[in-house]
């Protein structure tokens, strides 16, 4: 088993997650302005949640509250999940020096995949079904990843409608504990 802990004290220490968390201004969905500080909103409802997840769960969530979104500074503006210099991809690849666990990986990659697909839904409630698919199966631990959905989805600069969305559709669809009374409303 991972000592989460360790990993994320390496990760805390490092000089590029310190540099980079103090990137950010106040903008659409992150009014919060720095990455510090949308980190430590993010802990807040991770705190709100923490009653209903294992310490297990906890500490996997901590390691995505503090990767997810720490190389948005570095990132190509407006870059694809997958593109090499997007804020996710540079994010999974600093979480691989730390943790090799795949679906951690995932989870930091894929992390506002949900968005993008919502994003682009048309009026009539069509939506790219084979993309949202593809999500579908790149993630195997649904507590943690809609957990951590939940926890970066409903700040208090975001509508929660993306994470009600994803769980309107991931409902029977994957395995999983968690419902959409799990939401945080704010």
């Amino acid at each position: 088993m991972m000592n989460y802990e360790a990993i994320l004290a390496a990760i805390m220490a490092d000089e590029r997650y310190q540099k980079n968390i103090g990137w950010g201004f106040p903008r659409p969905g992150h009014p919060e302005g720095t990455v510090k500080a949308h980190i430590d909103e993010l802990e807040e409802n991770l705190e709100t949640l923490g009653p209903r997840l294992s310490q297990l769960e906890i500490s996997r969530i901590r390691l995505l509250i503090h990767t997810h979104d720490t190389f948005k500074g570095e990132a190509k503006s407006g870059a694809a999940v997958t593109n090499p210099h997007s804020h996710a991809s540079l994010a999974s690849r600093f979480l691989a020096e730390f943790c090799d666990e795949a679906d951690l990986l995932n989870m930091v990659q894929f992390h506002d995949e949900h968005y993008a697909v919502f994003r682009k839904a048309k009026p009539d409630g069509s939506f790219d079904e084979v993309r949202l698919g593809e999500l579908f199966l790149k993630i195997r631990d649904w507590d943690t990843f809609l957990a951590f959905v939940i926890v970066d989805g409903c700040t208090r600069g975001k509508t929660p409608a993306p994470v009600e969305w994803l769980m309107s559709k991931a409902l029977g669809l994957v395995p999983t504990r968690i419902d959409p009374s799990w939401i945080i409303r704010h």
